[in-house]
C-alpha cells in the first residue's frame, strides 16, 4: 500500500497500520508469559533470590541449550510487558540481571495467591480453540462457539476429558473460598 503524499495524511496511515499490527501480534504476549510459566522461569529467579544473569538463568532451565539465544528476545517481551525487571546486578561492571515484579510474584508456583493455573488454563487449546471458530459460529446453528470447536458444551467436553478443565476449577474453587473471607 502506497503512503499518500503529505505529512498528516502519512502520519494517519502509519499510525493505523501500527493500530492494525499492535492486535494482530497481540497474541505473543499471553503465549510468551505461558511460556514463561511454563518453564518456571519465575519460580527459579525468584528461588535464587537476587537477579539473574542470562548465563545463569540459562543454566538452571530445563530447555535446549542450543536455543539459549532466543532467550534475550522472550524475556525483553516479558519486561515490555512488566513481568520482570533488569537492574544492573554488578557496581564496577554493566551486567545485569532479571528479576521478578510485583505483577509476576502472582504467577508464582507456590505464592499463595497464584493466577498461574488459571492462566494456563485460559490458554489451554481446549480453550482457544473456540475462538478460531468464532466467524464459523455466528454462520452456524451452534449455541457457542465452544460446541463449534469441539462439537459439544464446555461441561459435557469437560466429563469426558477431565483434564481440559481441572486447574481452571482448583483455582476457582481457591478464588471462591477468597471471595467468603
Amino acid at each position: 500500500m502506497a503512503l499518500p503524499h503529505g505529512g498528516k495524511k502519512s502520519t494517519k496511515l502509519l499510525h493505523a497500520q501500527a493500530h492494525v499490527w499492535n492486535h494482530i501480534f497481540n497474541f505473543i504476549n499471553p503465549m510468551s508469559l505461558k511460556c514463561v510459566v511454563q518453564l518456571g522461569i519465575l519460580d527459579i529467579i525468584h528461588k535464587h533470590g537476587k537477579p539473574m544473569t542470562l548465563a545463569e538463568l540459562v543454566e538452571a532451565l530445563p530447555m535446549n541449550k542450543v536455543k539459549a539465544q532466543s532467550g534475550p528476545h522472550l524475556m525483553r517481551i516479558l519486561i515490555h510487558l512488566g513481568f520482570f525487571m533488569k537492574p544492573k546486578i554488578s557496581k564496577g561492571e554493566e551486567e545485569t540481571g532479571y528479576w521478578i515484579t510485583p505483577a509476576s510474584r502472582l504467577l508464582l508456583k507456590d505464592e499463595h495467591l497464584s493466577v498461574a493455573p488459571f492462566l494456563l488454563a485460559m490458554l489451554d487449546p481446549v480453550l482457544t480453540e473456540p475462538w478460531h471458530h468464532l466467524s464459523a459460529w455466528f454462520e452456524n446453528e451452534n449455541s457457542t462457539p465452544f460446541d463449534t470447536a469441539h462439537g459439544r458444551m464446555l461441561w459435557e467436553h469437560a466429563g469426558q476429558e477431565p483434564r481440559c478443565c481441572e486447574s481452571m476449577l482448583d483455582k476457582s474453587q481457591d478464588m471462591t473460598y477468597l471471595a467468603h473471607r
